[in-house]
């Protein structure tokens, strides 16, 4: 698979086109930030026009200048707004290296924080007067026994010390900042994105989401330290020159409405969100709310995450329909860190691939036909052509091409890829650096993304993670599926919060399921026992899977990353660890992390 690589840029780092368009379009808007002070607010508008943006681009650097040496990494601990955005830039403007990060009050993630933190090694951080207390505290409980960095309010920094300070023109060889790794298999690692690949992936996303020939607005509630905000809410209007109106994520998932209000006030506006975004307004948003909703003139919604499930789309396109959302405006799409963030996309305006696939073929590494109302049937999303970059589906053991219709790691090379883990170089050459056994076959080092799929029509069909692949009797099962036939299985069963897992058995794996109770039902008032039959009934038919355990827990117990995917990994280390009972003889059974069950069946 591959494509035409954009136009060569006209500038080389991000720096460089905020002083182009404060040059050339001075008092257009650039970013605003809606903020929600109160539980019913409609959202407050802060604006930055490219004049300002750069003016404070330019003081923070000169300030940052002043405080580190070139090439010392800062570290981002500032809450979704304006600041965010100035500081990251100012950090690419000075010649640092910038760490997108969070404030230590983002629930259930300090310790990822802090372990982020002792891996960057950062000499600053840049913060608002608003969390400097608690990031203060932070970082001088984090850096005991090490440096101390030096915390910056971004906002405390006045626009006189922009001064006559000059610009730096980094190498956009050089690296611009690090993005770190959800955790969603594995530890978080720091990515090293260069100059150059922001700029090609913004130019990428662009091109991919009709944003190059038309202008757009970039309309988001992604937070900022991930890969997909960061990419689509700041680079890509940066590159493109376009206003970007964004929002904190707390305020989407308090009142899902508000999105799609920033949707609907926003002429051919692209926006991107995983899946349980969508079903989540499908279900929340109110036909009264509805009343004063337009959605006809949104261009592209972006679906990112694992997996892209085809009937979530028809939901949220059924609940909207009546409001003008086009049916054809849902762009199933894949990425990952490594490469940036975009790798392939769907393109708007265009039906939406769907593919049902034989679930036995599947497990056996063929992608064959099958009828969508087969039992055995795999739902799938095409998720469009690769745009700038080549892609390749290799045997992850042999590193042999595949051909089309087979199932593989997905490989990919383009100048988007990351120049490696920062820190570590062996586990970076075998990443970043495979080469095919056959070298003529695909010439060059590739990105080994660790994903499963396979190409089919012209589509990439991501079908899941390497890591997270269950197999038992020699067979593979994908825990995404498994994990869509249980939430399936029983109304009580929360959607896209669950996880399936294999553990250790006495002969050979066994396999868990780990899901959150729905919000609408109390847990000492479910019927645990019934709830696992279904599942156990269900998983067992649709799989011929045996389930050692089905464990019910109260919302918000599944682990997530700090991206908002459920971490499969950190489950299953707390399930073996007794966080939410002592794992026990098959059964179901209901209990909250950190306790015995309060049912068993």
């Amino acid at each position: 698979m591959d494509s035409r690589p954009p136009l060569t840029p006209a500038c080389r780092t991000l720096p460089q086109y905020v002083r182009h368009w404060a040059e050339t379009a001075p008092d257009r808007r650039a970013f605003t930030f809606v903020e929600h002070p109160a539980p019913h607010s409609r959202g407050v508008h802060r604006t930055l026009t490219w004049r300002r943006l750069d003016l404070r681009v330019r003081a923070l650097a000169a300030r940052l200048a002043e405080e580190t040496e070139p090439g010392a990494r800062v570290a981002l601990l500032c809450p979704q707004g304006t600041e965010y955005i100035t500081g990251f830039l100012a950090v690419l403007a000075a010649g640092r290296i910038a760490v997108p990060l969070y404030p230590p009050t983002l629930p259930g993630h300090a310790d990822r924080l802090a372990g982020v933190l002792a891996d960057a090694r950062p000499a600053a951080v840049i913060t608002t007067s608003r969390a400097l207390p608690e990031v203060r505290e932070f970082c001088e409980r984090a850096g005991s026994g090490g440096a101390p960095m030096r915390v910056l309010a971004a906002d405390q920094v006045p626009d006189s010390a922009a001064g006559e300070w000059p610009p730096v023109a980094p190498d956009a060889g050089a690296t611009a900042y690090l993005q770190y790794t959800s955790g969603s298999t594995r530890a978080p690692a720091g990515v090293e994105i260069t100059h150059a690949n922001v700029v090609a992936n913004a130019r990428q996303a662009l091109t991919a989401y009709c944003a190059a020939a038309h202008p757009v607005t970039c309309v988001g509630w992604l937070p900022l330290y991930h890969d997909m905000g960061l990419v689509l809410s700041v680079a890509a209007p940066v590159v493109g020159g376009l206003l970007s109106a964004l929002m904190d994520p707390a305020a989407f998932l308090h009142e899902p409405v508000r999105w799609l209000r920033l949707l609907a006030a926003h002429p051919r506006a692209v926006s991107a969100a995983p899946n349980f975004a969508y079903d989540y307004c499908a279900s929340a948003v109110t036909a009264g709310q509805k009343s004063d909703l337009r959605l006809d003139g949104v261009t592209a919604l972006i679906n990112g995450s694992e997996p892209v499930r085809p009937g979530t789309a028809d939901r949220f396109h059924a609940a909207f329909a009546a409001q003008g959302l086009a049916p054809d405006t849902h762009c199933p799409s894949y990425g990952l860190a490594e490469a940036t963030v975009f790798v392939s996309a769907a393109r708007p305006g265009r039906p939406l691939r769907r593919f049902a696939l034989d679930r036995g073929a599947l497990a056996a590494g063929k992608a064959l036909p099958a009828r969508p109302e087969d039992p055995g049937a795999v739902l799938l999303a095409g998720c469009g052509s690769p745009v700038g970059q080549r892609v390749r589906v290799a045997d992850p053991v042999h590193r042999t091409l595949l051909s089309e219709g087979e199932v593989g790691e997905i490989w990919v090379q383009g100048p988007n890829v990351g120049r490696g883990y920062w820190q570590r170089e062996g586990r970076e050459q075998q990443v970043f650096g495979a080469l095919f056994a056959d070298g003529s076959a695909a010439p060059g080092g590739w990105l080994r993304t660790g994903d499963l799929g396979t190409v089919l029509d012209g589509q990439l069909i991501v079908t899941g993670r390497l890591k997270d692949l269950i197999i038992v009797d020699g067979r593979n099962h994908y825990p995404q599926d498994v994990e869509a036939t249980a939430q399936d299985a029983h109304p009580a069963v929360r959607r896209d919060r669950l996880a399936a897992f294999a553990v250790p058995g006495r002969a050979d794996e066994r396999v868990v399921v780990v899901a959150e109770h729905a919000r609408t039902v109390r847990l000492r008032d479910l019927d645990a026992p019934a709830v696992a039959r279904a599942v156990r009934g269900a998983v067992s038919a649709r799989h011929g899977l045996r389930l050692a355990d089905v464990v019910l827990v109260a919302p918000g117990t599944v682990p997530r990353t700090s991206s908002g995917k459920v971490s499969r990994a950190l489950t299953r280390t707390r399930y073996l660890e007794g966080a939410f009972a002592p794992p026990a003889e098959p059964r179901g059974r209901a209990a909250t992390a950190g306790s015995t069950p309060g049912a068993t069946g």
